[in-house]
C-alpha cells in the first residue's frame, strides 16, 4: 500500500493526463503550421455561418448518444470494459476549479487541438486524393489514435462527422463543436450521474 496514489496525486494525474491530451493535439498542428507555414485557411481556420456552428453542436449531441449505443454494442462483442481515458476522471474529485480546469482541458482545449490536427491537417492533405480518401483515411486515423477499447467507437463517430463538417464547410469550426459538445456530455452526465446516486 506504500506505492498508493494518494488523493491529490489522483487529482493532480487526472489533471495532467486531460492536459496532455489537449497539448498533443495542438502540438501536432503547431509542427505541421511550422513545417509548411501557410494561409490559416489552408488548414480550415475560417470563419463559418453560424447555421453551421448551430449543426455542429447538435450533432455534437447526436455523436454522444450515438456512441454511447455503439459502445455498448463494441462491449457485447468484444466483452472489453477497459477505459484507457478513465486516468482523466481522478480529476473530477478535485474540487470546482480542478473540475472547471479539467472540463476547459477536456473539452475546449483537446477538441481545439486535435480537430486542428486531424482535421485541419490530415483531412485537408488527404482531401487532394478525394472525398473518400480525406474523410475516410482521417477518420480511420483518429479513432486508431484513440486506441482499440470502448473509445473507439466515440472516436469513430466523432471522426467521421467532423471530417464531413470540414470537407463541406472547408472549416474545423462546426467539428470543433461536436468535439466539444460530445466531451463534456462524455464527462459532465457521468459526473452528475455520479452526484445523484452517490
Amino acid at each position: 500500500m506504500i506505492l498508493q496514489v494518494t488523493t491529490v496525486g489522483s487529482v493532480l494525474g487526472g489533471l495532467g493526463f486531460a492536459a496532455l491530451s489537449a497539448l498533443a493535439g495542438l502540438g501536432a498542428f503547431a509542427a505541421a503550421f511550422a513545417i509548411r507555414i501557410r494561409d490559416w485557411s489552408a488548414f480550415g481556420v475560417r470563419r463559418v455561418s453560424w447555421r453551421w456552428l448551430l449543426l455542429g453542436a447538435g450533432l455534437g449531441v447526436a455523436a454522444w448518444l450515438l456512441g454511447r449505443v455503439l459502445v455498448m454494442g463494441y462491449i457485447a462483442l468484444t466483452g472489453d470494459t477497459g477505459d484507457p481515458q478513465s486516468v482523466y476522471d481522478a480529476a473530477a474529485g478535485g474540487g470546482t476549479a480542478v473540475v472547471t480546469s479539467y472540463l476547459l482541458l477536456i473539452a475546449v482545449a483537446t477538441p481545439v487541438g486535435e480537430e486542428l490536427a486531424f482535421r485541419g491537417v490530415l483531412t485537408n492533405a488527404l482531401n487532394r486524393y478525394g472525398p473518400w480518401v480525406g474523410v475516410g483515411g482521417s477518420t480511420v486515423v483518429f479513432t486508431l489514435a484513440h486506441g482499440i477499447s470502448v473509445v473507439m467507437p466515440v472516436a469513430f463517430v466523432v471522426g467521421l462527422i467532423a471530417a464531413l463538417l470540414v470537407r463541406r464547410t472547408g472549416s474545423v469550426w462546426p467539428g470543433v463543436l461536436v468535439h466539444a459538445v460530445n466531451n463534456a456530455l462524455g464527462n459532465l452526465v457521468p459526473m452528475l450521474l455520479s452526484s445523484i446516486t452517490g
